[in-house]
């Protein structure tokens, strides 16, 4: 099996899709390749990392933490995704956790690489705003659903949002997801999230099954 590359692997994500084979090959010479464990942070509320650090394998949470250490999940990342590009580009502290939810290899490209592929790429700028744009409106639906939607509309969207389409009418969560992690994205205690699971059994709205896996089978759960 062929070695990939830096150039094939920075190929694959989007914002540097453009660049021309010269700036691809001088921003491949640029990053460096680390690995994460389990548990480790990418980034760190509060601080600044000066990079830009880019997903190639496993998953991350991006996790908002208060004074009094209570969490809440924003966001699941993967490969291809991006972090670190808001504090490169106002020069202020990270305002959340990247943590790696399995082990992740990563491409680490500095701040002055950033800014001169920004300032020599147009389309790549472009790509950047856009990624902005969609953080941005995501957010935004965030603080709408926590402002609009009690607590069992916010525990079905967020069960909706982790998952696949497996049928007709059918919805399945393949990897297990703990109540806890419900509860911290949706703002709400693990004892109310649980509750509210219940309702959902009892219901037949989701079902949990022999392999961990959740089945949804009623989309108007959301609308409760």
């Amino acid at each position: 099996m062929a070695v990939l590359t830096n150039v094939d692997l920075l190929r694959r994500v989007s914002i540097f899709s453009e660049l021309t084979e010269h700036q691809m090959a001088q921003l491949a010479d640029s990053v460096t390749k680390q690995r994460l464990k389990r548990g480790e942070l990418i980034v760190e509320q509060g601080k600044k990392s000066n990079a830009l650090f880019i997903i190639l394998s496993g998953k991350a949470r991006v996790v908002m933490t208060d004074r009094r250490a209570r969490e809440v999940i924003l966001d699941v990342i993967g490969p291809g995704d991006y972090v670190g590009e808001i504090s490169l580009i106002d020069g202020k502290t990270h305002s959340a956790n990247v943590q790696a939810e399995s082990v992740c290899d990563v491409l680490v490209l500095g701040r002055a690489q950033f800014h001169h592929c920004l300032q020599e790429n147009h389309a790549m700028a472009n790509s950047v705003i856009k990624g902005l744009a969609h953080r941005l409106r995501k957010a935004d639906e965030k603080i709408s659903s926590l402002a609009l939607m009690d607590v069992y509309g916010r525990v079905a969207q967020a069960l909706i949002e982790a998952a696949h389409v497996a049928g007709e009418n059918h919805l399945l969560i393949r990897e297990k997801i703990t109540r806890q992690d419900i509860a911290k994205r949706v703002g709400a205690s693990r004892e109310m999230v649980s509750r509210v699971m219940r309702d959902f059994e009892e219901q037949g709205f989701i079902k949990t099954n022999e392999d961990g896996s959740v089945s949804l089978t009623e989309r108007r759960a959301t609308t409760r």
